[in-house]
């Protein structure tokens, strides 16, 4: 299958979009331009996990990639007791994570998250990764993760949206593509990562979100960030 340039040193075929092999190394520029307010989120996810995470709390990170967030998180609560996992199910991540992070409260687990054995946990995130989970096994993520949560623990994810109707997709879309180009990606580039990712990445709407939140047990839940069609939704236990 012919691959073409998404920008950054990245090539991806017609609905192929992967995250391993040689992209790997170039990640973390590529998704910190794609996304915007990416460090912004970051530092969202930061001073909100200061209100979840305790002395003795095992914290996860679900599709760490190469590991920037977990770190973070690791590095704000490294006076304390609490542990920090980052999973992923790409192998090449979890290895980039572990040579460019090294902190004892911190650790990188190389698995499929719907297998996983979870311990009871006060805080988990995942930044724009449940987007890229099959959507007939997304509930089911959902559900496990707020079985694994303690009362009072905290699921704060960012997702990729769909607008509710057609008109306002169409809006979000123009808007982010007008994004895109802003961060110097040709209209060419911005085609092909579009292609590549058709089939891989399946935003759910604002309310589709809400809706698998609440049918997992989840009762509070609220909109933390928003950009666009981009999203950071934090959910109680």
């Amino acid at each position: 299958m012919s691959k073409a340039s998404v920008g950054d040193n990245i090539d991806s075929g017609n609905a192929a979009w992967k995250f391993s092999g040689e992209m790997v190394k170039d990640f973390e520029d590529h998704v910190s331009k794609s996304v915007p307010l990416y460090n912004e989120g970051h530092d969202i996810i930061l001073k909100i996990s200061d209100y979840f995470v305790k002395d003795d709390s095992v914290c996860y990170e679900i599709g760490t990639s190469t590991g920037v967030l977990s770190h973070k998180l690791a590095q704000r609560f490294s006076d304390r007791g609490a542990k920090f996992i980052g999973l992923d199910i790409e192998e090449d991540m979890v290895k980039a994570a572990k040579e460019r992070y090294q902190l004892p409260n911190l650790s990188f687990e190389y698995d499929d998250v719907l297998e996983y054995s979870f311990e009871p946990a006060d805080f988990i995130t995942s930044y724009y990764v449940v987007q890229f989970i099959r959507p007939s096994q997304r509930q089911l993520l959902i559900d496990k993760i707020y079985n694994s949560l303690n009362w009072g623990g905290a699921f704060l994810y960012f997702e990729k949206v769909r607008a509710p109707d057609a008109r306002f997709q169409d809006i979000m879309t123009g808007v982010y593509n007008e994004y895109k180009l802003e961060q110097g990606y040709t209209s060419e580039q911005i085609v092909q990562k579009s292609r590549s990712l058709k089939g891989v990445l399946e935003p759910f709407s604002t309310q589709g979100n809400i809706d698998m939140l609440k049918r997992a047990g989840f009762v509070d839940v609220m909109s933390v960030a928003k950009f666009g069609p981009f999203e950071g939704m934090l959910a109680i236990k």
